[in-house]
């Protein structure tokens, strides 16, 4: 997307120009001129991101698929350390810390665990 900014710049302006002189030979408003520039700058770019195959929301399609799997994973450690019935698994997550926080079924109260998974979740979506 950011390589097709200068092509998009430079068809804008050509296109601009080329409204303005259509515009004054029909004698559009300038309503009419910005709703036809409008329409047909949406066209041509339509037109740069299928020959390029580059669509903006091939983008955000990851992030898309990232948050209701994070959801479940989430869900799935919360069921395993609290809602767990076998009293073996409660009692393994209960002594299997590590630094901070030794016991893996209470809650972390100084929040550095779940501000840090979400740095780094934000900083694998940003890279």
């Amino acid at each position: 997307l950011e390589n097709l900014q200068p092509e998009i710049k430079k068809l804008a302006e050509r296109l601009r120009y080329e409204v303005s002189v259509r515009g004054k030979q029909l004698g559009w408003s300038e309503k009419v001129a910005r709703f036809h520039f409008k329409k047909n700058l949406r066209r041509i770019i339509t037109e740069l991101y299928i020959r390029d195959n580059c669509h903006p929301f091939k983008a955000t399609l990851l992030v898309w698929v990232q948050i209701p799997m994070w959801v479940c994973v989430s869900l799935a450690l919360r069921n395993c350390s609290v809602g767990a019935m076998d009293s073996g698994v409660q009692e393994q997550f209960s002594a299997g810390g590590a630094l901070w926080f030794t016991d893996l079924t209470a809650p972390d109260s100084t929040w550095i665990l779940p501000v840090s998974l979400g740095l780094v979740n934000l900083l694998i979506v940003e890279v």
